[in-house]
């Protein structure tokens, strides 16, 4: 669970450029935010796909619910891929970086 930590996990660089440090943190930040969006859109379908279950009287509507719920799912597990994989991606970029200037 320590790759779904919200934060800064990436140790601040004294020889990193203010410019680089910048864009480091914003593609941070938006990445944790797509990620609330993914869980945002979970929540809705879960809902979703509960209230349509719970109608009586309109029974075709049950598999919509169905779907909505199996959906919700496949949201919730592509955003927490995505999460982890820009921020292995962004972690790996960000300690190449460093490697470089280290060499020069």
């Amino acid at each position: 669970m320590k790759l779904l930590r919200f934060g800064r996990d990436l140790r601040e660089d004294h020889n990193l450029i203010l410019r680089d440090y910048l864009s480091i943190e914003r593609t941070r930040l938006s990445n944790e935010r797509t990620l609330l969006s993914y869980i945002r859109t979970f929540l809705y379908l879960i809902l979703g796909g509960i209230a349509l279950i719970q109608l009586n009287n309109f029974y075709n509507l049950r598999y919509l619910g169905i779907l909505a719920l199996a959906l919700s799912i496949v949201f919730l597990v592509i955003g927490i891929y995505r999460f982890i994989l820009l921020k292995k991606s962004l972690k790996r970029f960000y300690y190449e970086s460093r490697e470089q200037q280290t060499r020069n």
